[in-house]
């Protein structure tokens, strides 16, 4: 129904910002919440930041908040993470998902999504 592709990924210093943006194909955009997950060798992957259908909503997880921003943008298909003041604990790979089975809100548990990207490595020096 979707296919999702990250991209943005780099290796920047502390304090640096970046922009992860996730590319969509296939089903529209717009019937689909979105959220943004990372992961780090041997933890779980973490809720990041989640965003409605519309774009009306939108939630982020204590560490994220104040320095990341989640939006959508339906006519390019596109979802984005914008990140700012990186810390090194926000080294990790970021995946990007889209859950087709919530009509409104977003979800923070991985098992509520159905379709996921590939990942984009996010490194942060200190």
């Amino acid at each position: 129904q979707i296919q999702l592709v990250e991209s943005g990924g780099a290796l920047v210093q502390a304090g640096g910002s970046l922009r992860l943006s996730c590319a969509a194909s296939g089903r529209t955009l717009s019937v689909y919440s979105m959220a943004w997950f990372r992961q780090v060798p041997g933890k779980e992957r973490e809720f990041v930041a989640g965003i409605s259908r519309d774009g009306s909503s939108t939630g982020y997880t204590l560490s994220a908040k104040g320095r990341f921003t989640i939006s959508r943008d339906s006519a390019k298909k596109t979802l984005y993470l914008q990140m700012n003041n990186l810390k090194p604990e926000d080294t990790a790979v970021f995946y990007c998902a889209a859950d087709w089975r919530r009509s409104s809100g977003w979800g923070a548990q991985t098992y509520e999504y159905d379709f996921w990207g590939q990942g984009t490595q996010v490194t942060v020096s200190s």
